[in-house]
């Protein structure tokens, strides 16, 4: 397993100095927020671009994948009825795709709770036509396309990992999977998050997942147990990227990102 930050833990630093935190403290990757870069980072010129591969390059890390997808521009969503508003979005996730391959990244998550809400059954219709222009998108871009199940009430649709996979089996591409949130799987599965994991992981319909606490704190920093967890994810086989998804940073970005690698990491060397 290779463990990511998400980079929006310490947007206010220059992202040369998130790479620099984030490799000093042991992380691997960073999975990035187009949002971090500013409300056209969809459409970011290719010297940017460089200039994100060679902070990398420097820091010895990578850029994991991209997440919070369409947290910007403001006015997006995949389920509106308004063509033009839907057509933007979807453009927005396809530079997305395309971004994320430049920037070296293996993987998008499709989280964006607020651009996916749903009130009747066309808007579930359009949203999965979104997702499958994406799907075809990363196909073509050589990454993969995970739709991520989050918990009620922040979102209304697709909350399990049942409901992501019908989608994705629907779909019917390689380049289009789930993935396990601990924070969303812990409030919506039947079972525990490590059976959750026994469960879906083998069916080969999950690439990816994100850790972090049902009180929306680090991985160590809440009553959730990981350990349990990383023994689930060691007996699958899995060894592909667990990013920390914290959405409170106490004290602050950097001492929260240094809290949750030492706690995750003193679990993996037990």
């Amino acid at each position: 397993m290779k463990l990511s930050l998400c980079n929006e833990v310490i947007r206010e630093l220059p992202f040369d100095r998130q790479c620099d935190l984030a490799a000093g403290l042991g992380y691997r990757g960073l999975e990035v927020a187009p949002f971090t870069f500013g409300d056209d980072a969809w459409r970011m010129p290719a010297s940017k671009r460089g200039d994100i591969r060679s902070a990398c390059r420097a820091a010895g890390i990578e850029v994991s994948g991209l997440h919070w997808l369409l947290a910007a521009p403001v006015g997006l969503s995949i389920t509106t009825s308004d063509r033009t508003v839907w057509q933007k979005s979807v453009d927005v996730l396809r530079a997305s795709v395309e971004l994320c391959a430049d920037l070296g990244g293996a993987y998008l998550v499709h989280g964006s709770p607020a651009q996916r809400r749903v009130a009747e059954a066309s808007d579930a219709k359009r949203a999965e036509e979104a997702w499958a222009i994406a799907a075809e998108a990363a196909q073509k871009a050589g990454v993969v396309y995970c739709l991520e199940p989050l918990a009620q009430p922040d979102c209304n649709f697709i909350n399990t990992l049942a409901e992501a996979s019908a989608v994705v089996q629907r779909i019917g591409t390689p380049a289009f999977k789930s993935m396990i949130d601990t924070l969303a799987a812990s409030l919506m599965e039947a079972e525990p998050v490590a059976d959750v994991i026994r469960k879906w992981m083998p069916t080969g319909l999950v690439q990816h997942v994100q850790f972090n606490d049902r009180n929306k704190r680090g991985p160590g920093e809440g009553d959730d147990k990981f350990a349990p967890v990383l023994a689930a994810l060691k007996e699958t086989g899995y060894d592909g990227w667990v990013a920390m998804e914290p959405f409170i940073y106490e004290p602050d970005g950097p001492t929260c990102a240094a809290r949750m690698i030492g706690y995750v990491s003193g679990l993996l060397e037990q």
